[in-house]
């Protein structure tokens, strides 16, 4: 076994297959066979809805100054004496609205685990038992560190990190690699590592976009008459400072408007979960679509949300039931709301072939 300056003990002697090095002395530690992992990482999920629950889910990710940037003696104060004594409730009962009882989880677990194991078993058609594949969250379990040491326990000796958002944005792609580089600074043997690109130009992610749109509207009973894309929001003033988001979400729906035939007039982006009193990336979703059926007379809409690789509390709360309900209390009458990508067969296939094009000079 061999243990780091803080004491732990990493299981590498304990894996099957590991092995003393050829010409190393008998008591080396172990090495098991050399492997490849590739880490997906998503945004991250409450251990459950109940107040401490939520409160330590709430504190992690609101303390993340990728995400509130404001200076910590401004910020604690307001966020641990008023936001955290408040807001686990209120998100804990919208939590308890989506929750997964079954398995006692959130959707967004059940949703990322069901990808993990259908992307694992495409990399063993590819690479058999080379490539190690799991998931991790930025907030919340499992730990990106936790996953990083599973790795290189397992022998992991490259691994590639996939944050499962399409398009960057300091808040998300950024936060979720400056931890999965945190995790790497406390290894003694270092794995080699890659970081994955935004893909949310990518043909064939395009493609499953619209085919998903196209399924959508002819299962509906009124064809929508408009089709809002929604982006999870962030502050003007990150646009203003150089993030691309903003950029990367207004080509997203300029290819999947060309990659279905439509007209300007038929598709709309707007911006959701708008948060704190800043300024914030605008239309704001809640308020566009009540506007839509307010002062232009759309009484059938339909909405996507292509920031969100997997259904979560943003989508199946925040869209279906509060943006839902802010169009229907100003006069909407039909809205559908068409699912993430999630574990389809169409979405696991993209990100797969991300996944090779990105695993090029490590294997394959």
């Amino acid at each position: 076994m061999l243990d780091d300056k803080h004491g732990r003990t990493f299981g590498f002697s304990e894996q099957p297959g590991a092995v003393c090095p050829a010409h190393a002395p008998k008591d080396h530690p172990k090495i098991p066979p050399a492997k490849i992992g590739v880490l997906i990482a998503n945004l991250g999920t409450p251990d459950n809805y109940d107040y401490w629950s939520m409160r330590r889910y709430l504190n992690e990710f609101l303390s993340d100054k990728r995400v509130i940037d404001y200076p910590s003696w401004k910020w604690q104060p307001i966020l641990q004496a008023i936001i955290l004594t408040k807001r686990p409730f209120s998100s804990g009962e919208a939590y308890k609205s989506i929750w997964n009882e079954e398995k006692g989880e959130s959707p967004l677990m059940t949703i990322t685990r069901d990808q993990t194991a259908a992307i694992a078993a495409e990399m063993e058609k590819s690479f058999g038992d080379q490539v190690v594949v799991d998931f991790c969250m930025r907030y919340g379990n499992p730990s990106t560190k936790a996953k990083v040491q599973e790795m290189i326990d397992k022998g992991c000796q490259k691994i590639l990190f996939f944050p499962l958002y399409p398009q960057y944005a300091g808040a998300t792609t950024a936060t979720a690699n400056d931890q999965f580089f945190r995790a790497l600074m406390e290894q003694p043997w270092q794995p080699a590592a890659r970081t994955v690109a935004p893909y949310f130009d990518e043909p064939a992610y395009i493609d499953a976009l619209a085919a998903s749109v196209e399924r959508a509207y002819a299962a509906a009973e009124k064809k929508p008459e408009l089709l809002v894309v929604s982006y999870h929001g962030m502050p003007k003033r990150y646009l203003m400072q150089g993030d691309p988001y903003h950029c990367q979400c207004q080509k997203t729906t300029r290819l999947l408007k060309e990659r279905l035939g439509w007209e300007d007039s038929q598709i709309a982006t707007t911006f959701q979960s708008v948060f704190g009193p800043e300024e914030w990336l605008r239309p704001y979703t809640v308020e566009e679509v009540a506007r839509l059926a307010r002062e232009e007379g759309k009484k059938n809409i339909a909405v996507i949300a292509p920031a969100f690789s997997a259904d979560c509390i943003e989508t199946l709360e925040e869209i279906n039931e509060e943006i839902k309900e802010s169009f229907e209390e100003a006069g909407g009458e039909d809205f559908t709301y068409i699912p993430c990508l999630n574990d389809e067969a169409a979405h696991i296939a993209v990100l797969s072939d991300v996944i090779r094009d990105n695993l090029k000079g490590w294997i394959g």
